[in-house]
C-alpha cells in the first residue's frame, strides 16, 4: 500500500513540474515560439532512426558492396553500393505501426556498357547476392530494384545503376521499370546538393528581441544553438514526413501519400529560399514559411486543355522528374495538395494552443502521442533538472536555455518558475 502511495505522490510531482514548465507557452511569447521548435525537435528524436539502427545498417550494406565486388563477373569488379535517399540525407524516421523502415543503396557499377540492356545489370546483380547463403534467403526481386529483408527490422533495396555519359554533374542511369531502358539519376548530386542547404544557416532579427539601448534595431546574427542539432531544414523533413505518415495512416489511401523524396525536394527548395530571402524572430517562424512555401517549387502547366502536367524537377540532373506520376494518376497531385493544406493549418495552429493539455492533444493528432508525450516527458524532466541545479536561463534570442547562463539571459530561480 506504501508503495502505491509512494508511486501515486511521484507521480502528481512530476505532472505538477510538467505543467509549470510548460506554462511557458502562456508566459512568454517569444520563448513560447523558440520552445516550440525546442519541442519539436525533442519531438523528432522520438521517432527517428538511432544511431545503432543506422551503424547496422551501414555495416549491412558495406558488407553487400565488398560480396558484389568480390565477384568474378568483370562487369561487378568495381561496383560501389552507397545509401541514398533518408538514409544518406539523415532524414529517416521509424515507421508508424511496427512497419520495417527501408534503406535505398545505389549498386553503381561503371563497368557495364551503356549500350547493354538495364535488365541485364539486374540480373547479374541478382545472381551474385543469391550464391551468398544469407543473402540468397533474404532476397525478393522488385521491378526496379533487389530487396534484402532483414526480418522485424528493415529491408535493403539494392538498385543497379552505371555512369550517365549525358550529366555534367556526375549522374548515373538506373532501369527504367517499364520499358527496359535506361533513366537519368543523379543520387550523390542530390545529397551533395541537399547538405549545402542544410548547411545554410537562418537570420534572425535581435533588434525585435532585445532592447533597443542594448543592440542596435535590425542586426541579423545566425540563430544559436542549432549547429549542434540536425538544423531547421532536416527536422523539417522529418516533421513533414512524419505528419504525412499520420495522415494518410488510416482515414486515408496510403497509397496515395506524397512520396518522400517529393517532400524532401520541396522542403529543401522552400528552405533555402526562405533563408535567403528573410529574417525571422524564432525557428519555428522559419518552419511555418518552409511549410507554407512548398507548392512554390512545383512547375504546373495546362495539359491537352484537361486538367494539369506536373513536375518537380532533380536540379542537379536533367530529365527526372519526381512527380511524373502525378501525370498518370491526378489523385496524387490531389492527395499532395490536401495535405499540405493540412499540415500548414496544424503547423499555424499550435501558435494560439493554450495550455498543456490543449498543445498535447494537438501535437498528438499531427505526430503520434507516443513520440508527443515521450518527448513532453523528457524535455520536462530536463528542464526541472537545470532549474534545480541553477543552469535555466531564459535567453532574448533563444529561449529557455539549459546550461550555462548565457549574455543577456536572465537566470530561472530554483523553486519558481520565471521568478513566479
Amino acid at each position: 500500500m506504501n508503495e502505491k502511495l509512494e508511486g501515486r505522490r511521484q507521480a502528481e510531482e512530476f505532472e505538477q513540474r510538467r505543467r509549470r514548465t510548460w506554462k511557458m507557452f502562456a508566459d512568454r511569447s517569444m520563448s513560447a515560439k523558440a520552445q516550440l521548435f525546442d519541442l519539436l525537435e525533442h519531438i523528432c528524436q522520438e521517432f527517428e532512426l538511432t544511431d545503432t539502427q543506422y551503424e547496422i545498417a551501414k555495416r549491412r550494406y558495406e558488407a553487400i558492396g565488398e560480396w558484389l565486388a568480390a565477384s568474378t563477373t568483370p562487369f561487378l569488379s568495381a561496383i560501389e553500393v552507397y545509401a541514398h535517399g533518408s538514409i544518406g540525407l539523415l532524414t529517416a524516421n521509424k515507421p508508424i505501426k511496427g512497419q520495417e523502415y527501408d534503406v535505398d543503396l545505389i549498386a553503381f557499377a561503371p563497368a557495364f556498357p551503356i549500350h547493354f540492356a538495364p535488365s541485364g545489370l539486374k540480373r547479374i546483380v541478382g545472381a551474385r547476392l543469391r550464391e551468398h547463403g544469407v543473402y540468397g534467403r533474404l532476397l525478393e526481386e522488385k521491378p526496379r530494384c533487389w530487396r534484402l529483408n532483414y526480418a522485424g527490422e528493415f529491408h535493403l533495396d539494392i538498385t543497379p545503376s552505371i555512369r550517365s555519359p549525358y550529366c555534367a554533374n556526375g549522374g548515373e542511369l538506373v532501369p527504367e521499370k517499364r520499358t527496359d531502358l535506361w533513366k537519368a539519376s543523379n543520387p550523390k548530386g542530390y545529397r551533395a546538393n541537399f547538405e549545402l542547404r542544410a548547411a545554410l544557416m537562418p537570420r534572425l532579427s535581435v533588434g525585435k528581441v532585445i532592447a533597443a539601448d542594448e543592440i542596435r534595431a535590425g542586426t541579423v546574427v545566425d540563430f544559436p544553438a542549432l549547429r549542434k542539432r540536425k538544423g531547421v531544414l532536416r527536422r523539417a523533413v522529418q516533421i513533414c514526413k512524419r505528419h504525412r505518415d499520420v495522415f494518410f495512416l488510416e482515414e486515408r489511401d496510403a497509397s496515395r501519400a506524397p512520396i518522400s523524396i517529393i517532400v524532401t525536394t520541396l522542403v529543401a527548395r522552400s528552405y533555402e529560399y526562405c533563408v535567403g530571402s528573410f529574417e525571422y524572430d524564432a525557428p519555428f517562424d522559419l518552419l511555418l514559411d518552409v511549410v507554407a512555401r512548398m507548392p512554390d517549387f512545383i512547375d504546373e502547366a495546362p495539359f491537352r486543355g484537361v486538367g494539369r502536367s506536373w513536375a518537380i524537377w532533380n536540379e542537379t540532373t536533367q530529365g527526372e522528374n519526381f512527380a511524373e506520376k502525378w501525370n498518370v494518376d491526378p489523385a496524387l497531385a490531389a492527395a499532395f495538395f490536401e495535405w499540405h493544406k493540412q499540415i500548414s493549418a496544424d503547423l499555424a495552429a499550435l501558435k494560439a494552443g493554450e495550455g498543456l493539455d490543449q498543445l498535447g492533444k494537438m501535437l498528438g493528432r499531427s505526430f503520434g502521442e507516443g513520440p508527443v508525450s515521450a518527448a513532453m516527458d523528457a524535455m520536462t524532466r530536463s528542464v526541472s533538472s537545470a532549474r534545480s541545479n541553477g543552469r535555466l536561463s531564459v535567453a532574448p534570442v533563444a529561449g529557455l536555455t539549459v546550461g550555462a547562463v548565457p549574455a543577456r539571459a536572465t537566470s530561472v530561480p530554483p523553486n519558481t518558475f520565471f521568478g513566479r
